[in-house]
């Protein structure tokens, strides 16, 4: 029997969505009958974002775009706004947009470290703070935090440094916010793609890696299954795509 997820009538706000993996949820929520609201760096009349809402015309869904820097507040303030003022609530959060500088702990600078902590941590927990009273106005909401960190022990676990409290901030939320918000994190691993192949062609013990990797594909299906009703009990928790401790969330 083939598990169907209807989406009809919900809201999300996916943010990253002019490319990688923001744009094929963006896509997979769409099919599934869901209101898409998508933002990113990029100006609404750059290439990229007509992109997206060129794709979302596809699905007979209502799509929306706005330009909004997630590591700014002022960014999230105007966004937030926008949303209660057209739509008044929202039902699923995907914060999926984060970036990582992975130059190695030995030699990152403190701007570089500064860097991947604010993308990867800090820019999560203010989005889902701005966000939380627009999912707290509506029952069953969830929240979803996907990317925005890395753990790569095959190299160096530099990127990491937001690993370990992004954690600790899913079970606080959990705490907080329960149980009508679910927080649910995905830690998509080394996604399946040129770039990452290459990364690990120079070590002799990662094939096993190399073999393992979640594709685009089945990281936004996952994503999609955690955001359905199957999956409102899963609070608190991360879920790792694959079952090794090595993983790098890379976004295009």
């Amino acid at each position: 029997m083939a598990l169907t997820i209807d989406l009809k009538g919900k809201i999300a706000l996916i943010t990253g969505v002019t490319s990688g993996m923001g744009f094929e949820i963006a896509k997979m929520m769409a099919k599934a009958g869901c209101t898409v609201i998508g933002c990113a760096t990029q100006s609404e009349t750059s290439e990229l974002a007509q992109r997206f809402l060129t794709e979302m015309e596809s699905y007979d869904v209502h799509t929306d775009y706005f330009r909004a820097d997630t590591c700014l507040t002022e960014d999230l303030e105007g966004l937030v706004a926008d949303i209660r003022s057209g739509y008044g609530r929202l039902d699923i959060l995907v914060s999926n947009a984060g970036k990582n500088r992975l130059t190695g702990s030995a030699n990152s600078n403190a701007k570089e470290w500064q860097f991947n902590t604010h993308s990867n941590l800090t820019a999560h927990w203010r989005l889902a703070k701005k966000c939380k009273p627009l999912l707290a106005e509506n029952i069953d909401v969830i929240l979803i935090m996907a990317s925005g960190y890395t753990y790569n022990s095959l190299i160096d676990r530099s990127g990491s440094a937001a690993e370990a409290p992004l954690t600790d901030l899913f079970k606080n939320l959990s705490n907080a916010w329960g149980p009508d918000i679910s927080k649910v994190g995905i830690a998509p691993g080394f996604i399946n793609i040129a770039g990452n192949q290459e990364s690990l062609s120079g070590f002799q013990h990662a094939e096993a890696e190399r073999q393992q990797m979640a594709t685009p594909d089945e990281t936004d299906s996952w994503c999609m299954f955690l955001a359905s009703e199957y999956t409102a009990f899963a609070s608190g928790v991360i879920h790792w795509v694959y079952g090794e401790e090595n993983a790098v969330m890379q976004d295009d």
